[in-house]
Parts: C-alpha cells; sequence; structure tokens
C-alpha cells in the first residue's frame, strides 16, 4: 500500500530519534520514497548523515538552507509529501503545531502542507498527561490531524507507562492500513447531518436539546479520511469544521429539511445523526416577550420528519439513521428501522454514562436491514465512526455486486 508514496518524514528532539532511522528503513524497504526533516534537537541524537543514508533523499534541518535556489525549500516539500509523518512528535512539536508556530523547518513545512499529517507522540508518561499537551492533542484530532497511540512500558527516563513511541513495524502497518481506509468510500458522496436544531420563540429563546454535533463530525472526518466527497448539514455547533469536509450551516429543523432534501438526491451514503427537533412553537414573535403574572403556555406543532421523508424518497441512496433511547432501547430502534425505511440503524442508549449527548465516547448497536448486527462496546466516537463506515461500505460493494 505505500508503493510509490512519497513520504515526508518529520524527526523531532527525543530519545526515541534513534527509532526514526529503522522507521526510515522500514518505509523504503515498503516501497515508499522518505525524505527526512529533523529539528535542531533531534540532530543532537542522530545524525542527518543517518537517515541520508537510508533513504537516498535529501535530509533536510535549516529552514534558510535553500538546496535548490529555483524552489522555495518548505513548500516544495510540503507540496512533494504524498503523506506526513512525525515521528517522534514531542511534546514541544506538538505544542507548536497547535499553537500554529512555524520557527523551524520542520513546523515550516508543516503549516505549508495540505498532505494528510500522521503523528506519533512519544515522551515522558506525565508529560504526555499533562493538560496542557492533551489539550493540543484534542485540538490537532479536531483539525484532521492522526495520531499513532504511543505503547506502554519502560521510557528512557526510568519510569513505565504511556509514552513510548510505537515500533517502526506498527508504525508502517498503520500507515497501510490508513491507505486500505482511503479506498473504503472513494468515489462515494457522503451526506452526513449533525448537531442540536434551535426552534425560536422570540429573538432570545427558543427550544433545543443537548446535542454537540461530536458524532457527527466524527463520522464527516473518518468518512474524509475514507476517500468519500463530504457534505457536512450541521446545527449551531462549536466545533471544527473537518478538513476536506463542505459545511453547511443551519439552525431550524426547517432550514435543516431544505438543505438535506436539496442534497439527496445526489447522494450514495446518508447517515443523518442530527438530533433534530420533533416539534416547534406554532407562534413565534419578533421582538423579545416581556414577563407578565402569571404562567405562559407555547402552543407546539410538528415538524417535518426528515428520515422519514428520506426514506419515502429513497432510490439508490444507502440510508443510516440513529435512534437516542432511554428506555428499551434496541426494540424502539428497530420499529425505526422499518418504519422509515432505513438501510441501518445505530441505536444509543443515552441513559448510560459515557455514551450519548456531550460525551467523546459511545455505545451502540449497529442493525442492518440485511439482518447484520453488531454491537459496538464503549469506544471514542471516531473508533465508532470508522466501523459504522465500514460497515456500510462493505454493505453497499456487495449490494453492487448482487
Amino acid at each position: 500500500m505505500l508503493k510509490d508514496k512519497k513520504i515526508v518524514l518529520g524527526v523531532s528532539g527525543g530519545i526515541a530519534a534513534y527509532k526514526a532511522a529503522a522507521l526510515t528503513s522500514k518505509l523504503v524497504q515498503a516501497g515508499a520514497f522518505v525524505k527526512v526533516i529533523m529539528t535542531e534537537s533531534a540532530r543532537n541524537f542522530v545524525a542527518p548523515t543517518t537517515f541520508q543514508a537510508l533513504s537516498r533523499q535529501p535530509v533536510y534541518t535549516d529552514t534558510f538552507d535553500e538546496q535548490d535556489a529555483t524552489q522555495i525549500q518548505h513548500i516544495d516539500v510540503a507540496d512533494w509529501a504524498d503523506l506526513f509523518l512525525i515521528a517522534p512528535a514531542t511534546a514541544n512539536t506538538i505544542g507548536k503545531l497547535a499553537g500554529g508556530l512555524a520557527d523551524d523547518m520542520l513546523s515550516t513545512t508543516l503549516l505549508a502542507t495540505e498532505a494528510p499529517v500522521y503523528i506519533a507522540p512519544a515522551m515522558n508518561v506525565h508529560m504526555y498527561s499533562h493538560p496542557a499537551v492533551m489539550n493540543n492533542m484534542q485540538q490537532l484530532d479536531e483539525w484532521g490531524f492522526r495520531f499513532i497511540e504511543p505503547g506502554e512500558g519502560y521510557l528512557a527516563c526510568g519510569y513505565v507507562g504511556k509514552g513510548r513511541l510505537e515500533e517502526p513495524e506498527s508504525i508502517v502497518k498503520v500507515l497501510e492500513d490508513e491507505y486500505r481506509k482511503t479506498e473504503w468510500l472513494k468515489g462515494r458522496r457522503v451526506l452526513i447531518t449533525a448537531g442540536p436544531t434551535q426552534e425560536k420563540i422570540d429573538p432570545v429563546r427558543y427550544f433545543t436539546n443537548p446535542s454537540t454535533g461530536k458524532m457527527g463530525f466524527a463520522l464527516a472526518r473518518q468518512a474524509v479520511r475514507s476517500g468519500a466527497d463530504v457534505t457536512l448539514i450541521t446545527g449551531p455547533v462549536s466545533l471544527h469544521t473537518p478538513k476536506g469536509a463542505k459545511r453547511i450551516d443551519v439552525v431550524s429543523a426547517q432550514e435543516m429539511y431544505e438543505e438535506v432534501l436539496k442534497h439527496y438526491p445526489a447522494a450514495d451514503l446518508v447517515i443523518k445523526s442530527a438530533a433534530v427537533a420533533d416539534y416547534r412553537p406554532k407562534e413565534t414573535f419578533e421582538h423579545k416577550m416581556k414577563k407578565s403574572p402569571g404562567g405562559y403556555a407555547v402552543q407546539m406543532e410538528r415538524t417535518h420528519d426528515i428520515l422519514q421523508e428520506l426514506g419515502t424518497r429513497k432510490e439508490h441512496q444507502y440510508l443510516i439513521g440513529f435512534a437516542a433511547e432511554t428506555n428499551d432501547p434496541e426494540r424502539y430502534g428497530r420499529e425505526k428501522l422499518e418504519k422509515k425505511n432505513l438501510d441501518a440503524i445505530v441505536i444509543n442508549n443515552v441513559a448510560e454514562e459515557g455514551a450519548g449527548f456531550g460525551t467523546d465516547t459511545n455505545a451502540s448497536l449497529f442493525i442492518q436491514k440485511s439482518g447484520r448486527e453488531k454491537i459496538y462496546p464503549m469506544m471514542t466516537k471516531d473508533q465508532l465512526a470508522e466501523e459504522i463506515l465500514k460497515e456500510a461500505s462493505q454493505e453497499m460493494t456487495g449490494r453492487e455486486r448482487t
């Protein structure tokens, strides 16, 4: 999977830099072309000539050491890359990238590249768990950077714990697996809805729900990584747009209904994870309502059932719905699958701790109309998104072959 791929390997200054030499060798053996960028600190651990000998490519150490006067070095290297890998990635390098800093060849090239970036952290166990480092990694993850988790074991500092650079063979396998994923939905058009809707009463009041959009954004992020052309229609959320996805912002259920129907005919895979309001105020006010003695009743009316409408209009689309339930979730989920003519449904018990709205994790039962069922235990929403897309891809491919 890595044959003829152009990989830029960024080596930052940690003791694990010695493993980057073996990693370079493994990547070259896999058929990749590898160019190495070293930070000043990395050169205290391994000499540039080591990487030059292993890669048979130039090694870059200084932004201002232009090796070819006809090109701007960091831009040329950034454009050359099919894939960018930082291994080892120190806390300092991760912090620079999260902060948008560019004060050396590695950080400058990282800001200029459009290639997917993989980060393999390596540091002391306490550094790895420091809130600042965790926040930086979370920020980068939301922006679409991909992490290769460090292993647990004996560290050079003497501690035992998480923070050891993953082994070169494992990193190569992760990259190969990632390239396989890019084939899952290659050429497919994927439509995803996310977040809540807000149903206005007056200019300062509205009805809504606790959805944060995290599941839908995870699905969009993973769909892009799977090679899809992704359109993400989202209610009001405070999340960064997944890199590579086309984002459309809406507020009300009516706006989401209109945008979804506009993009539905061209879609191949549709995943409706948004928590759309079932009701809206029948009467709204142009100006803020003033307090008055006594109670106040709001008369509500039904909004469009978007999923029901999509099931009715379905032609070639593979349609996945979500069911967020608090009691007897499987029964209600199965009823929804049949009633709304879905191809699959993701059933969440939002009363379960760690699942549902606002969390970074989820646990689900995934049921397909074909009869395939899978129970997904508690995992991150990105991991669940990956599993859902893999299942959908396999089912869509199988359907096309019959």
